[in-house]
């Protein structure tokens, strides 16, 4: 998974950020999974999706062709248990190019589960071979014309497996323009901004990254987290973007507080649009 992936959720120290939110996504997805139901997933651009959908399914380490070459005792048991394999189709994909690909993908986590097995790593899960990916969640589903969207209902109907949509609100009033696909739809997941008390948690992080220490009670600290706040409305992306101008001006100024001028400065410097 590239940086620009991962910055939002993940520590330079590499741990994930768990919020509520993606706890959320998880439920979703094990739901999907077990009920063997399409899922749509939405939420309005850099909310987290994508980066929790690569968490979800440690797609950061399966999802590159290098996976092919990791040592047999870094692959995740999930490989052989909870299989899942995230696919972002790409501008205009052709239903065989569809195909194509996520028969690729499957493969290649069967492949990672069959060098486990080598290796008796799994040695407890009997039927493991004989188990194929049970999940695929389908990123920037909004991509997919009408003739990518029948191709995955095929996937999903050959496949007896679940799977899950992510996109842009109106994804499920545009779904619902295909009945055969509609039907099959179990359950609607709306992946929503960060609510007051996950900002503060997420903000001491950042503070953190600064090499900084947030104090509540500090007057400064409080109101540069009250810009913070309104500025990106509890948004994961802008929040990093944010970040960086910040990291900049502190060097540039040579400061070592965060102040409201310090973000009212990082944030001229973006492009912030309606979040």
């Amino acid at each position: 998974m590239s940086s620009c992936l991962a910055s939002s959720y993940v520590l330079p120290s590499g741990n994930f950020l768990v919020t509520k939110e993606h706890r959320r996504f998880v439920e979703f997805c094990d739901a999907c999974r077990r009920s063997r139901y399409i899922g749509l997933c939405h939420g309005v651009p850099g909310v987290g999706k994508t980066v929790s959908a690569y968490q979800y399914a440690q797609w950061d380490l399966l999802g590159s062709p290098e996976s092919h070459y990791l040592p047999a005792a870094a692959i995740p048991r999930t490989v052989v248990t909870e299989r899942t394999i995230v696919y972002t189709p790409g501008v205009g994909a052709a239903p065989q190019q569809i195909e194509r690909t996520v028969v690729g993908l499957r493969r290649r986590l069967n492949a990672l589960a069959a060098r486990a097995h080598q290796a008796s790593l799994f040695f407890d899960e009997p039927s493991m071979l004989h188990h194929t990916p049970d999940l695929i969640i389908v990123d920037e589903a909004d991509r997919l014309k009408m003739a990518g969207l029948e191709q995955m209902r095929d996937i999903y109907d050959r496949g007896q497996l679940g799977l899950v949509l992510i996109g842009m609100p109106g994804l499920e009033k545009r779904l619902a323009r295909y009945a055969q696909l509609q039907s099959r739809v179990g359950f609607v997941h709306q992946f929503r901004t960060l609510s007051t008390e996950e900002m503060q948690f997420i903000l001491a992080h950042k503070w953190q990254q600064l090499g900084l220490k947030l104090t509540p009670d500090d007057f400064t600290d409080a109101e540069a987290v009250a810009a913070i706040t309104r500025i990106t409305a509890g948004n994961f992306r802008l929040i990093q973007r944010l970040f960086e101008q910040i990291d900049r001006i502190l060097l540039i100024n040579n400061l070592r507080t965060v102040t409201k001028e310090v973000v009212e400065a990082a944030r001229e410097t973006l492009v912030v649009g309606p979040i």
